[in-house]
């Protein structure tokens, strides 16, 4: 049985982990005004709570050990594998790697990352063009790069779930949904009535596949 004395501690880990995450997450999303880095910031700070709490510091294990001690006695939650509450609260059986919610996780945080990745792509030859991005993912959805970092962030509650991570989801959420709005206005005031068409036809967070834009739209 893993070592309890093994499995946090590991700043190394915390390090590492943070690091390979938001890279990742910086080479899809390449912020570059400020309103790209205070979501890519919020983002990071996400990733770096719950790493610190998957390797370094189980502060949500210890804030409800007792509540864990009294409704699953015999399990040692400072056990890493342990770690995994969903995996023990729905009761599942086996390896908490291969579970349905860890299994989602997966899907999430992919499709956050390849979301990421197409949207910049986009973005990038409007902003370079000097023209409104309202082709690929842009012709689904007014912000898919928030609708990226949305997924991600939720698809690493499914898979390690932490009172500080629970707490920044609906708070960075918001945060996205505000700088959203700021850039429609922002981007209203560039395009003028080309931008009101778009908004017209082109939901800002729930995609719209059966009125897909075009290129003449630009």
């Amino acid at each position: 049985m893993e070592d309890a004395t093994q499995s946090y501690g590991l700043w190394s880990l915390v390090i590492l982990n943070s690091l390979i995450f938001i890279i990742f997450a910086f080479s899809f999303a390449k912020p570059q005004t400020k309103t790209d880095w205070r979501s890519f910031s919020a983002f990071s700070a996400f990733l770096v709570a719950l790493f610190t709490e998957m390797y370094g510091f189980p502060l949500t294990i210890y804030l409800m050990s007792g509540w864990l001690a009294e409704k699953y006695p015999g399990v040692d939650f400072l056990v890493h594998e342990n770690g995994h509450l969903w995996h023990t609260i729905f009761g599942f059986e086996g390896n908490a790697h291969f579970d349905p919610m860890h299994l989602a996780s997966f899907v999430f945080i992919g499709a956050g990352f390849w979301i990421l990745s197409s949207a910049w792509s986009v973005l990038y030859k409007a902003q370079s063009t000097g023209k409104l991005a309202v082709t690929g993912l842009y012709a689904k959805i007014r912000h898919p790069q928030y609708i990226g970092f949305i997924a991600i962030m939720f698809g690493f509650l499914l898979q390690w779930p932490t009172i500080p991570t629970l707490v920044l989801f609906p708070i960075l959420s918001y945060m996205y949904i505000r700088l959203a709005r700021k850039e429609e206005a922002d981007a209203r005031k560039q395009f003028g009535d080309a931008y009101d068409a778009y908004e017209a036809k082109v939901p800002g967070f729930i995609p719209n596949f059966s009125n897909p834009m075009t290129e003449s739209g630009s």
